[in-house]
């Protein structure tokens, strides 16, 4: 697919030009949250295929928004978003806040990915609320016209969280059985953990501990705090 350039010099028709193509505001996002190497990246954006995204990365790289280094110890090549690209990541996350304030949360719920809700919950956790040894916490999410899929984070003294997609053969600390969209919701701020909980909609088994410090070690999306300007 040919790339949209408006016949246009005002620098916002320029700016649309350049920042247009599909996905490359999300490639930028999980590069600003710290993802360089392509995996990471891809993990961020699972709704992306591997052929599209190593075409969006050269791409942004012709661009100046993106600069590919070979690896020095692992081999694999990485990638860091330039000054021009991070000088938009404010811009950006004002774009975010606007969405969540103004669209309604029916609408955004209605597009809903579970692995991708993981990674960014992966993210998110607040560790120094956490046991000081393994922990694992599977999260088994009934998804709209799928089957029922589980996830299982683990946790490690020094190293950093691990999300897997099959059974890692741990003994878990926690369950958490939720729809993806009550997750979704809470995560995101439309509700709140306590009262997708108190309607049964999320459902704890395992540590009380855990289970009852929940909102002290999952922190919830950048955004959950935002007064939603439509009812």
């Amino acid at each position: 697919m040919s790339q949209t350039v408006y016949p246009n010099f005002c620098p916002i028709a320029m700016a649309s030009t350049m920042l247009e193509p599909r996905w490359t505001l999300l490639v930028l996002s999980e590069l600003w949250a710290g993802a360089s190497r392509f995996n990471e990246i891809q993990r961020g954006v699972p709704g992306m295929s591997p052929a599209l995204l190593s075409k969006r990365l050269k791409d942004m790289e012709a661009k100046g928004l993106v600069q590919r280094r070979d690896g020095t110890t692992s081999g694999h090549a990485e990638y860091f978003t330039t000054p021009i690209a991070d000088e938009l990541e404010p811009l950006v996350q004002k774009l975010g806040e606007w969405a969540h304030r103004n669209i309604n949360c029916d609408v955004s719920l209605q597009h809903l990915d579970a692995r991708s809700l993981m990674w960014n919950i992966r993210r998110k956790i607040n560790r120094l609320e956490l046991p000081p040894h393994r922990c694992v916490i599977q999260f088994t999410l009934d998804e709209p016209h799928h089957e029922t899929a589980n996830y299982w984070l683990i946790f490690k003294p020094g190293v950093e969280p691990d999300l897997c997609y099959s059974d890692p053969a741990f003994a878990v600390d926690l369950f958490i059985v939720s729809s993806l969209r009550a997750l979704t919701s809470a995560w995101m701020g439309h509700t709140s953990f306590e009262a997708e909980i108190e309607s049964g909609r999320i459902v704890l088994i395992g540590h009380p501990t855990l289970a009852r410090t929940l909102t002290k070690w999952l922190i919830r999306s950048r955004y959950a705090t935002l007064e939603k300007a439509l009812p």
